[in-house]
């Protein structure tokens, strides 16, 4: 069986145990996955098919097929034992994944031949990094009265007080995600920064700032308004206490995305495959 894969660039990844991963409500991931894992076991790489409630600590490089939220809960679980991911996507827009479903068999063979090169993505910590995420950090105040007055605060110095309905948090990486979504700018996915974007804020002048990832972010509300939930990636949510107060940082772990060395791969051919974006409209 083959154990390492090496780039002509010294950059190895450890296949000595694959795990094949998709989400379990989904029968065409189920088949895409299959259908990998044969493929590779055929090349003399040792593969299983799990589902996405299966993860394990003994894989040492995972390939995930679905979504980006698919890849995201990957990213999670995987991060903190340094495993690359590669994604397939099965999903619509797929900005984390490198591969769609028909061409799975040439991305196979560009990883096992070496056509690789494996990208560090930061990470953001919350809750004394109880929760981490690849995307964003949300906090949300009184769901019932939708808006909310939040301070933040950048190492103990006072930035801005928002009247919003939350406070996105976000990766470079996370950038064309909810952050793209509520006004925010889009960044190299490679940069050491994060931004702040208020969600629906009630004034003009809110505007997201992008800072240094080794700023310390803290959040809190006003007593008769207080925070009330904080997310990861939209998709580990928490109750806050009441008045708690929530710090964001750069988490110690960081996701580990292979990626092909493919000219259609960059990320700016993905901006404007996938978001049109820079193209003029056409009638």
């Amino acid at each position: 069986m083959i154990k390492t894969i090496e780039t002509k660039n010294g950059v190895k990844i450890d296949v000595a145990n694959v795990g094949i991963f998709y989400n379990k409500e989904d029968t065409k991931a189920y088949n895409s996955a299959i259908e990998t894992a044969n493929i590779l076991n055929l090349k003399d790489v040792n593969a299983k098919v799990l589902t996405t409630e299966e993860f394990r600590t003994d894989i040492t490089f995972a390939i995930v097929l679905g979504g980006d939220g698919t890849i995201l809960k990957s990213a999670r679980f995987f991060a903190p034992y340094d495993v690359p991911i590669f994604g397939i996507n099965l999903g619509r827009l797929g900005f984390l994944s490198q591969s769609k479903a028909a061409q799975i068999r040439e991305a196979v063979e560009y990883i096992l031949q070496g056509q690789f090169r494996i990208e560090e993505r930061m990470m953001l910590g919350a809750l004394n990094n109880q929760i981490f995420a690849l995307n964003d950090i949300v906090v949300k105040g009184d769901g019932f009265s939708r808006t909310s007055r939040m301070y933040v605060h950048i190492n103990d110095n006072t930035v801005c007080d928002y009247l919003a309905d939350g406070i996105i948090i976000s990766t470079p990486t996370g950038s064309t995600a909810y952050n793209l979504s509520a006004g925010g700018p889009v960044l190299f996915p490679t940069l050491d920064a994060m931004v702040i974007v208020p969600i629906c804020p009630h004034t003009m002048s809110a505007r997201p700032i992008v800072i240094p990832s080794t700023e310390i972010i803290n959040i809190t509300s006003s007593q008769n308004k207080p925070l009330m939930k904080i997310s990861a990636d939209g998709q580990n949510t928490f109750d806050l206490e009441p008045n708690q107060a929530v710090d964001v940082v750069k988490s110690k772990y960081s996701a580990k995305l292979l990626l092909l060395n493919l000219p259609k791969n960059s990320f700016y051919s993905v901006l404007k495959e996938k978001l049109h974006w820079g193209l003029s409209w056409q009638g």
